[in-house]
């Protein structure tokens, strides 16, 4: 095996390659060099040493990312009939005719994401989606300074605030924030943004990424969180949350056990409280 470097893509050992990881920096703590490593699909922060590692081929990455794409594959195909449904019923039962004078206004979504890779991922799929979204990558840590700026330049009534992170190895207490590589981040972050917007149906918050203090990210101010079992959480979880919340009428709440289902981790994964939806139909549509 060659040398690591920065920008591989690995494995760990000790963990039977289960996850893969691309390596973001190399360090050296006591004579021994450490990879400071983020998931290549999950929303996980880790470190480990370098010793623990195997690059992966090719073929190992192809096969790794094919297993994940049957699953998004479906749930667009779920968001689609989901939709379907809702155009069809939704206020004007079968009067197709009247249905045409009508035009659709979903939520907005403004995207904060420590993950610039995973952010772009987002944009495409929110493009697919037909979800109106502005990103801005934003690192964890700087995520509580920036986001009332990003709020009062944009007008958008869901965000999300999400990037990576993780327990951190033999932590104890899972209820102590210090435990966490990013949660604090996100705690911060929300509470910055209620001190705009205090209200959870002016603004709908989605917060969170691997394994992250879903009770204190929740308390803090958010509609839904990660990880209510701490649990892994694929980078496009929040994608699927913010669809379901833009798509569904303003007067309907939303049932929170739905939203956690059109996550691709489910509701090991995801949770939160009842909300509102974002969706709105507007009148006359322009010719």
């Amino acid at each position: 095996m060659g040398e690591i470097r920065p920008g591989d893509i690995v494995g760990r050992k000790s963990y039977g390659s289960d996850i893969l990881f691309r390596v973001e920096r190399i360090y050296e703590i006591a004579n021994e060099k450490y990879a400071l490593l983020r998931g290549l699909d999950m929303r996980l922060e880790a470190d480990a040493p370098l010793w623990d590692l195997e690059v992966k081929e090719p073929i190992e990455i192809l096969e790794y990312k094919n297993r994940f794409l049957e699953k998004y594959r479906a749930k667009i195909r779920m968001a689609a009939a989901d939709r379907e449904h809702q155009r069809r019923f939704l206020n004007f039962g079968d009067k197709e005719e009247k249905k045409m004078l009508f035009f659709e206004v979903p939520g907005r979504v403004i995207h904060i994401d420590g993950d610039k890779e995973y952010l772009n991922k987002c944009m495409r799929n929110y493009m697919q989606l037909n979800v109106d979204a502005v990103g801005f990558y934003v690192p964890e840590k700087e995520q509580p300074q920036r986001v009332k700026d990003i709020l009062l330049q944009h007008n958008a009534g869901i965000l999300v605030l999400t990037g990576h992170d993780g327990l951190k190895k033999n932590a104890e207490n899972i209820l102590d924030l210090n435990n966490y590589r990013s949660s604090k981040y996100f705690v911060e972050a929300v509470k910055a943004a209620r001190q705009l917007k205090p209200s959870r149906d002016d603004l709908i918050i989605f917060a969170g990424a691997c394994q992250s203090h879903f009770e204190a990210i929740l308390e803090a101010g958010a509609n839904f969180a990660s990880s209510p079992k701490r649990v892994l959480i694929h980078a496009y979880d929040p994608v699927f949350v913010v669809e379901k919340i833009a798509y569904t009428y303003f007067d309907e709440v939303l049932n929170v056990e739905d939203v956690a289902k059109n996550s691709i981790t489910g509701e090991d994964g995801i949770g939160g409280i009842e909300t509102h939806g974002q969706f709105r139909w507007g009148y006359p549509k322009a010719t």
